[in-house]
């Protein structure tokens, strides 16, 4: 029984990979990996591009408020609703034949990343105890990297045809979504008998927490609230403008997919490091991604023509950004692990806020100022979130569970 338990425990974790890879790798952040592609066929400008990019961020944020409210008593719900969103925006994009119907399928895409992550984090929460579940949460997380990887390998495959690459991110989605609805079911003996202190169920009447946390949850949270908006604005440099930039300096397609499927690798590899850094403490690793996404964006923007400095700057920005954005829901848990959830929706909506601030701010400066000084600006944002977090450590704040 206690095997057949953890072999459950741990399907729910590969399932929970696959829709972050799903949701985030082959359909938010692929936006970027394709838009060179799609630019040429649709007739996309930068500053065009850049706001469909902030569209989508405002989008993602929206949904993830959604999951902010929802995530503690439905989150199957978020996971079938992240599902539809996703693989049915992947297929409009597939669909589009102009900015006017691109536009609105990359929007609504990108709100599946927004409802999944709040699910998931409820459903990790709730199948893990509080001690035991740090790796679980970061290794779900990480599903981004692995994402990234198929996705820069089926546009290697298909390109120029990205609008395979959409319908096929589509059909990834909707098993993925299956595969965790499915892992997730209740069983005798299984994790939903056996909930972390301080959660409630899912979907169930009793012994849940507040809906809203009370007044002392959001000023714990103010400074990672203003960090996470910082390092959001550098990180949308790499997202959003990264792949073209090397185009545009010469980049044959074979080596800017491959930078791509480098970054979606430096993500994967947070998996392997989450259990050795699991001692660190949120802010620390915060420090650490948030620094590394400021050194790797300056020197792909300094010398996207240096290839092996372009390739290595893509690997360590894919590993400092999954480990930034999985520091942020070890922070929130710290706070308060009853509101994990709704902590993490908060950060990553307020982290997508910086992010389509800074796709508009940037496609808008790109042609004017050139890929050296415009990225240099995202990389000095991102230093400046990373230090502003850790300046606050000797005043952090801490939300006691109620009784």
């Amino acid at each position: 029984m206690k095997r057949s338990f953890s072999f459950g425990r741990w399907a729910l974790v590969a399932a929970g990979v696959a829709l972050i890879a799903a949701t985030y790798g082959l359909v938010r952040l692929a936006f970027g990996l394709h838009l060179p592609d799609m630019s040429a066929d649709l007739g996309v400008d930068t500053a065009t591009a850049g706001l469909v990019s902030a569209a989508g961020s405002i989008v993602y944020a929206i949904a993830a408020v959604v999951g902010f409210f929802a995530a503690e008593r439905h989150p199957r719900v978020l996971v079938v609703t992240a599902t539809l969103t996703a693989g049915g925006g992947a297929v409009g994009i597939a669909a589009a034949t102009d900015v006017a119907t691109f536009g609105p399928a990359a929007a609504i895409a990108s709100a599946g990343a927004g409802l999944a992550s709040p699910a998931l984090v409820r459903l990790v929460a709730s199948t893990f105890t509080d001690d035991k579940s740090r790796t679980p949460q970061a290794i779900v997380n990480a599903g981004t990297g692995p994402g990234l990887v198929v996705a820069g390998m089926i546009a290697v495959i298909l390109s120029p045809d990205w609008r395979l690459c959409w319908l096929i991110a589509a059909v990834a989605t909707v098993i993925a979504g299956g595969a965790v609805l499915i892992s997730d079911r209740p069983r005798a003996g299984g994790p939903h008998n056996s909930r972390p202190r301080n959660s409630a169920p899912a979907d169930s009447h009793e012994s849940r927490p507040l809906l809203l946390p009370r007044r002392g949850w959001w000023a714990a949270h103010r400074p990672a609230i203003a960090a996470s908006v910082l390092v959001g604005i550098g990180a949308s440099a790499i997202w959003t403008y990264g792949r073209t930039v090397l185009v545009d300096a010469g980049g044959s397609q074979t080596q800017s997919v491959l930078a791509w499927i480098l970054l979606g690798c430096g993500g994967a590899a947070v998996i392997a490091t989450s259990r050795p850094l699991a001692h660190l403490q949120p802010r620390t690793l915060w420090w650490i991604g948030a620094g590394l996404v400021a050194v790797s964006t300056l020197a792909l923007g300094a010398a996207p023509t240096q290839t092996t400095l372009a390739l290595g700057a893509c690997t360590v920005f894919g590993w400092a950004y999954v480990t930034a954005s999985g520091a942020l829901i070890g922070w929130t848990t710290q706070i308060d692990a009853a509101h994990a959830a709704a902590g993490t929706a908060l950060l990553f909506v307020t982290f997508m806020i910086g992010q389509a601030i800074g796709a508009a701010a940037l496609g808008a400066l790109l042609p004017l100022g050139g890929a050296a000084t415009v990225f240099a600006a995202a990389a000095a944002m991102a230093v400046v979130g990373a230090a502003s977090l850790t300046a606050t450590e000797s005043r952090r704040q801490v939300v006691e569970p109620r009784p």
